[in-house]
């Protein structure tokens, strides 16, 4: 939960204040559902920004799941959230909603007509043009998880069950139609087929012992069954690869993760929502001496820019699977797991294609094929440098140094690692007053070298 108690809130284009639960919620949630980057809702706030007396918060929080669960179409389960936050020393309802994959929404009382449908406009809601709905409806996502019939329909839910019973929670008959697990003509859809105690999708955890995909000498399967099941397992296998490691100068011994644990679990789980399961491909973890690749299908979502990725902007690709990820408490918060991923690695290991995400966690520190951390002249290097400083005990050429990362592009090579390491005195030339000498070789400067200078 985060403290706003310090923090001055404005309306805006996603920021609207209500000072009491009215009838008109569901319009102001419609319009967000419908704009490029969904929006928040705080009740207990007039418009000039002071908090409220609500009452019970507990009932009202209850009260407006209800009616949003209710009262709009198409369904808008795993598209929002309902939470109690501080808020200048008092408590204030926060509704979290996300851009729905499946616009137009509309209230389901004056159904999809500019009656019912509504956008953002600066900080009010306005009725949606009909010219502007019809190109929506023609263009509405038909291929969502939701939508699609699963190609098995003799489907079993007993870990699902387990995981729900867990959080007292416990699933009734009608669970597969409240959790939104049928298609429109009562057939099981590819949700459920995901979460079934069977299925056919595998998700695979490689390790490697070098930096390339060249020696694989793991490869664990952790699906063909419940996705939640398989994600506690991904989850469970990669706490056991994060391992702690020591790191001892003169003084201290300091302890460290290869990889930061929270961001860690907010990748995996991203990766297991997010992913394109339409296409048939599952996520994929990859385990390399200096990092871990994650692989999920689908690059952007559809109108959306890096930028606004970043931001923290919510578009939850299944919906289905966000709403019982979130009742397992495998979720937290619609939005927030890019955000926590950013305070630990930059928006620099992410890639994106159009039809592939891939997020690069470098370790802390490298390890070799046995798991251990490669040698520490300086404790200064990583990643590639580190590697190479510990091969570098003895004299080696640039051809041996190359050969050894697997390097074959030679510039990139001099400039980003070679050049680096000599430049901050912690590679030295054996024959420093011919830098060109094809007789050259390069050797790691250890601290009895520095005593001695």
């Amino acid at each position: 939960m985060s403290d706003l108690k310090s923090t001055s809130l404005i309306e805006s284009q996603r920021i609207e204040f209500k000072r009491e639960l009215t009838d008109g919620l569901e319009k102001e949630v419609v319009a967000f559902l419908n704009a490029k980057d969904g929006g928040l809702i705080y009740i207990g706030i007039d418009d000039q920004g002071k908090v409220v007396e609500l009452g019970d918060l507990d009932k009202l929080q209850l009260k407006i799941k209800d009616r949003l669960k209710h009262n709009i179409n198409p369904s808008t389960m795993g598209l929002f959230d309902v939470l109690i936050e501080p808020y200048q020393g008092q408590q204030v309802i926060k509704i979290v909603v996300a851009r729905g994959s499946e616009q137009p929404y509309f209230l389901s009382k004056t159904g999809m007509s500019p009656k019912g449908c509504f956008i953002r406009i600066g900080s009010a809601a306005e009725p949606m043009p009909q010219r502007m709905i019809e190109t929506l409806f023609a263009t509405r996502t038909r291929n969502s998880i939701g939508n699609m019939r699963s190609r098995n329909q003799a489907l079993h839910f007993e870990q699902l069950k387990i995981y729900y019973q867990e959080r007292n929670l416990p699933l009734n008959d009608q669970f597969a139609r409240n959790l939104e697990l049928l298609t429109t003509e009562g057939d099981f859809n590819y949700a459920a087929y995901l979460l079934a105690d069977d299925n056919g999708m595998s998700i695979k955890v490689a390790k490697y012992a070098g930096l390339d995909r060249v020696n694989l000498i793991e490869n664990e399967e952790y699906g063909y069954c419940c996705l939640i099941k398989a994600t506690k397992a991904v989850l469970e296998k990669l706490k056991v690869e994060n391992k702690t490691l020591a790191t001892i100068t003169d003084t201290t011994r300091n302890e460290s993760k290869l990889l930061n644990p929270i961001a860690l679990r907010e990748a995996v789980i991203n990766a297991m929502i997010h992913n394109a399961y339409s296409r048939d491909v599952p996520p994929k973890f990859e385990l390399f001496a200096d990092r871990l690749e994650i692989t999920s299908a689908g690059g952007l979502p559809q109108g959306f820019s890096e930028a606004e990725f970043f931001m923290g902007y919510s578009v939850p690709q299944n919906k289905e699977l966000m709403r019982v990820f979130r009742d397992v408490d495998l979720v937290e918060q619609l939005g927030s797991g890019i955000p926590r991923i950013l305070q630990s690695y930059s928006k620099d290991a992410f890639y994106f294609t159009e039809n592939f995400t891939r997020l690069v966690l470098p370790f802390s520190q490298v390890l070799n094929t046995t798991g251990q951390v490669t040698g520490q002249a300086t404790g200064q290097a990583t990643g590639q440098a580190e590697n190479l400083l510990n091969y570098c005990l003895e004299p080696r050429s640039t051809k041996e140094m190359m050969a050894f990362l697997k390097v074959s592009h030679r510039e990139h090579f001099r400039d980003n690692v070679l050049l680096p390491l000599l430049n901050t005195k912690q590679l030295k030339m054996t024959i420093p007053d011919k830098p060109k000498s094809p007789k050259q070789r390069y050797l790691t400067v250890t601290k009895m070298d520095k005593a001695h200078d």
